[in-house]
């Protein structure tokens, strides 16, 4: 943003081109521009390479199974994360790893707003867009959903809680019963075939096999994998 300045566009040129706020861009140009070392997206001091990368892989797992951001006035982004109200400890993880990655900022669980039986782990940051660049119009199904680098470092370095964050979001684990036994499996349930393939990507890395059943749904059935999900998912509680 400081560069379009100084080449002389206005606030509202400024505002089309970066898809920033015009107001904040307004009050950049009276004389308080980003800093030096600041982000000139959101002018908020936000480091990558710091995040607590467990936590983060997890929430980013969270994030695009059942997560969204909603833009808020002076550039703040709320962060939602939908969950189901019958699994309180997977609302309670979810909105601690919320906390841990952005420590600065309350995190609020919300389940009185009358819309039905989930929880909503709710913060509020202007760097959102920043850590889930996914962010975009329309529904996440509708568009490209690819990892940055820096992104994919954090998945690749913690494979299992990226997965547990998927599964715990649009997952679960099931028993099928065969011959009067029953025996545990796990599905995945995903419109976006571009998230579908990141759970798969993880779950090789993982040395986890799985069937891709349909164009939506991602099982993992043999005795073995579920075993090794088992260790790092388990039953939603």
């Amino acid at each position: 943003m400081r560069a379009l300045a100084i080449a002389g566009h206005g606030a509202s040129r400024i505002a089309q081109l970066t898809g920033l706020p015009r107001g904040t861009i307004r009050h950049w140009l009276d004389g308080e521009l980003p800093r030096a070392g600041s982000c000139e997206r959101c002018g908020s001091d936000h480091d990558t390479g710091a995040l607590p990368r467990p936590a983060y892989a997890y929430v980013l797992g969270m994030y695009l199974g059942d997560g969204c951001l909603l833009r808020q006035l002076r550039g703040v982004w709320r962060l939602e994360i939908s969950l189901d109200s019958r699994y309180p400890a997977i609302v309670a993880e979810c909105a601690a790893a919320v906390t841990e990655v952005m420590s600065r900022n309350r995190v609020a669980v919300v389940e009185d707003h009358g819309k039905g039986r989930f929880a909503i782990v709710r913060s509020y940051s202007r760097s959102w867009p920043c850590l889930f660049p996914q962010h975009g119009p329309g529904r996440k199904h509708e568009r490209d959903i690819v990892l940055a680098p820096w992104q994919l470092e954090i998945v690749d370095a913690h494979p299992g809680l990226f997965v547990r964050g998927l599964v715990h979001s649009d997952g679960c684990r099931v028993l099928n019963r065969v011959n009067g036994k029953d025996y545990p499996r796990y599905h995945f349930t995903q419109v976006s075939d571009d998230i579908r393939r990141l759970f798969c990507r993880s779950l090789t890395q993982l040395g986890i096999d799985y069937t891709w059943n349909d164009a939506r749904n991602v099982s993992v059935a043999r005795r073995a994998s579920v075993a090794k999900l088992d260790e790092f998912v388990g039953p939603k509680s």
